[in-house]
């Protein structure tokens, strides 16, 4: 079975997919999906550091993929990640009130890739 899609590493290939893509929209069009208006150098600053976390925690789940030394350590970044996301956008729903659609979406998503992650790790001989 090919390495990248084995039911152990579905959770990282999905998740470089949708982030190393998320973070190319942030880092060069924030607002190609998203309602933002980008207004100063500092704002577009923001949004390419953004890019560059998620460009480097993209890379570190293929690492996780190809080096199976290095596939705790993803899985482990990986559902961290996914559910600091959806607690940052569960706190702002609280806080701010119901965001669009595609970011309630994202929401789901990430907490369901963020247990599937857990779920994986925890099925790992640790």
């Amino acid at each position: 079975m090919n390495k990248y899609i084995k039911p152990s590493n579905l959770h990282l290939s999905i998740s470089i997919f949708i982030v190393a893509n998320i973070a190319l929209i942030y880092g060069f069009k924030p607002d190609l999906w998203f309602d933002v208006k980008v207004l100063t150098i500092d704002e577009l600053n923001i949004y390419k550091a953004i890019m560059g976390v998620y460009i480097a925690f993209s890379s570190l789940w293929f690492v996780g993929i190809t080096n199976e030394k290095f596939w705790q350590t993803a899985t482990i970044s990986n559902f961290l990640f996914m559910f600091g996301l959806a607690f940052g956008r569960i706190v702002s729903i609280i806080f701010d009130g119901i965001p669009s659609t595609l970011f309630l979406l994202g929401t789901i998503g990430e907490l369901i890739l963020g247990f599937y992650a857990f779920h994986q790790f925890k099925k790992s001989k640790v």
